[in-house]
């Protein structure tokens, strides 16, 4: 099979991750894409990196230290960005208007002005840009997705995404706290945006905040026993405290095109805890119980319910795709699966993330769009900072407006800071 080369643009804590992937696609047999560089500004990080490569992948990488090398080589075909989100567009849109194709991790950027650009060079340059979204990968969502494609559920009218919880430390990376550079709440919030698009489809109107919970992060305990060597060496640095200036929660409202309405409900800091993904319809409703824990969702009709395998009754053709069947087994709706020897909790997270990469190869090598492409990154980006835009307005804003960036009171400053507006 041909295999596209790539470069690893980021060797903090996600290239590691990565890395891993990357591991878990060349088993399966039916990889396309050939991991071959990396690249970090800091060359301790890349040396970390490598030596990770070496010892997981069995050969060592081409490694860089300046991006404009990594675009002059022949021999390397795409970049996958997995530094802060308020420097993917630094790099992608060089990539791209190099012709070298894109993964970019979400959120795709942290203003509607940097997805843009990213967009536009993808154009101008003649190359695909992808969004790493890899909840949406999940066994179970898949068989979400075929139940409501089917019509099990008939006319569905609302959604509820409510995720409660968490402490006051640091989440993974002092940045995620900090409004410059994409915070928490958009981080993890584009991961939720993107299961409503997929879903429910297309977004309408916005209307909603952000807040913080937790105004001052603690430095978090247990990095010395952290699986990746990465968040071990990085966490040395981290101060003993850091005042957020970044929104850590987000409550939004959306009315789709559709029109279903759509309650989101996230909130990072201490206090109770609480889960729930339900979709409803006229016909019955559907419960998920968490991404990428393999367990099993509920399918709720008026006269019975049906729980995990169960569910093929009334969706008989489902199928996955057979980089999914290799990865989970044939028709998985649920799963338990093992941890990875070396990197224990990481070996399901990896497996995510080597489908959509299988997914970016395969848009690359047959010229076909990928499944999340950089409107559809862009898209979940607008549904939470249409929500921030909506508090400063005092109103609802539109999808529209905010693909078309004619909103942006709250990410004005952000704009400035990374140097896309005077």
């Amino acid at each position: 099979m041909e295999k596209i080369p790539i470069c690893i643009v980021g060797c903090g804590g996600m290239g590691h991750r990565h890395l891993l992937a990357y591991k878990v696609l060349q088993d399966t047999g039916i990889a396309n894409l050939d991991l071959v560089a990396l690249c970090d500004v800091r060359p301790e990080s890349a040396a970390l990196c490598a030596g990770e490569m070496q010892r997981v992948l069995g050969r060592t990488p081409m490694v860089f230290h300046d991006l404009d090398e990594v675009l002059a080589h022949p021999d390397i075909a795409a970049v996958d960005v997995v530094t802060d989100g308020s420097t993917h567009h630094e790099i992608a849109v060089p990539a791209l208007k190099a012709g070298k194709h894109a993964l970019v991790e979400k959120p795709l950027g942290i203003t509607m002005r940097a997805c843009r650009a990213m967009i536009d060079a993808s154009v101008e340059g003649g190359a695909l840009l992808a969004t790493a979204e890899n909840y949406r990968r999940d066994p179970p969502n898949r068989l979400v997705k075929a139940v409501i494609d089917a019509g099990i559920l008939g006319k569905l009218h609302t959604m509820l995404q409510v995720s409660v919880g968490g402490n006051d430390e640091i989440a993974i990376t002092p940045w995620r706290h900090l409004k410059v550079k994409g915070a928490i709440g958009l981080d993890m919030g584009a991961h939720y945006a993107d299961i409503i698009r997929y879903y429910t489809g297309e977004f309408e109107q916005i209307f909603g905040s952000g807040f913080i919970v937790e105004p001052i992060r603690r430095r978090p305990g247990g990095y010395d026993d952290h699986p990746l060597v990465s968040y071990r060496e990085r966490a040395k640095s981290y101060p003993d405290t850091v005042e957020a200036t970044g929104e850590d929660s987000v409550v939004a409202l959306y009315r789709m095109s559709s029109g279903v309405f759509v309650q989101l409900t996230m909130t990072s800091g201490r206090g109770g805890r609480t889960w729930e993904r339900s979709v409803h319809g006229q016909l019955g409703s559907l419960y998920s119980d968490g991404d990428r824990s393999g367990k099993p969702i509920r399918l709720v009709l008026e006269n019975h319910e049906l729980v995990g395998r169960q569910i093929l009754e009334v969706v008989p053709d489902f199928e996955l795709n057979e980089i999914t069947e290799r990865l989970f087994g044939k028709r998985a709706v649920d799963y338990d699966m093992p941890t990875h020897e070396t990197h224990p909790g990481y070996a399901i997270d990896a497996r995510h993330l080597a489908i959509e990469y299988h997914d970016f190869g395969e848009a690359i090598l047959h010229n076909r769009p990928p499944e999340v492409d950089g409107l559809g990154g862009m898209k979940a980006v607008a549904a939470v900072v249409g929500a921030y835009e909506s508090a400063e307005l005092g109103r609802a804003v539109s999808m529209d407006e905010m693909l078309s960036c004619s909103v942006d009171s709250y990410q004005r400053e952000i704009d400035i800071s990374l140097g896309i507006v005077d």
